[in-house]
């Protein structure tokens, strides 16, 4: 995903006029030279995303694109992030952290949704329907990391806000034809119809943009993101 995402940014870049060179990070030893009057960030998952390039960039002396070391390390790791939203009064699904080979929570409500805690890209996300299906549900997300986020499920619409410098784009309603909004279905071409712009109210609309805004600003967020929301059965919105 990483390699379609840079292709893409690549192609935008250059039809404006710039010059554009590739580096692939796959290598420790990758360099920027010449040093770039500044570095495009297209990358997924760790280390794109956690701030450890972040982190090398910026003894680098290059100035880059999007959240800087601390907001990467938060919202990547969606622990710290969810302790982030509970002291900022961020409405989020309850929660609470588990481990392989601990039991069904007795303290949240069933269906449960299980996220691998250090991932993107809905990797590992299992939905848990009750107690009978805990374990096989949790072996199959703890094979993507040992921290496992447990959250009660939203059974209700889902969404997402682009971010652009500090600022909603207008909302964007997913709905998978099948099933959830997993990694088949968010990278699978023909799978996912997305409406934009979201059919709701003015009132339901801003008041959507203004968490949204709220959650990338309380994670330290930079320059641009996206912000996924569930919305339960009476449009209240919820962070995910």
């Amino acid at each position: 995903m990483s390699l379609r995402s840079g292709k893409a940014v690549i192609e935008a870049l250059q039809s404006l006029g710039h010059r554009v060179d590739e580096v692939d990070p796959r290598d420790a030893d990758w360099r920027l030279e010449p040093k770039p009057a500044v570095a495009f960030l297209a990358l997924h998952g760790e280390y794109g995303e956690d701030g450890q390039v972040q982190a090398r960039l910026e003894r680098d002396g290059v100035r880059y694109t999007g959240t800087g070391v601390r907001g990467s390390e938060v919202a990547f790791d969606k622990e710290l992030t969810k302790n982030v939203f509970t002291e900022k009064g961020i409405p989020t699904p309850r929660w609470l952290m588990v481990n392989a080979g601990d039991a069904a929570p007795v303290g949240l409500r069933a269906p449960w949704v299980l996220k691998p805690a250090r991932q993107g890209s809905s990797v590992g996300l299992q939905i848990v329907p009750d107690a009978s299906q805990w374990e096989i549900a949790l072996a199959a997300a703890g094979g993507h990391g040992s921290k496992i986020l447990c959250e009660e499920c939203i059974d209700g619409r889902e969404i997402t806000v682009g971010i652009l410098d500090g600022k909603a784009l207008p909302v964007v309603e997913i709905q998978p034809k099948s099933g959830t909004f997993d990694y088949h279905n968010k990278y699978t071409v023909g799978t996912t119809d997305y409406v934009c712009p979201a059919e709701f109210s003015s009132e339901r609309t801003e008041a959507i943009n203004c968490l949204a805004e709220r959650a990338f600003a309380a994670v330290g967020g930079l320059d641009f993101g996206r912000v996924d929301l569930m919305l339960d059965a009476d449009l209240n919105p919820f962070v995910l």
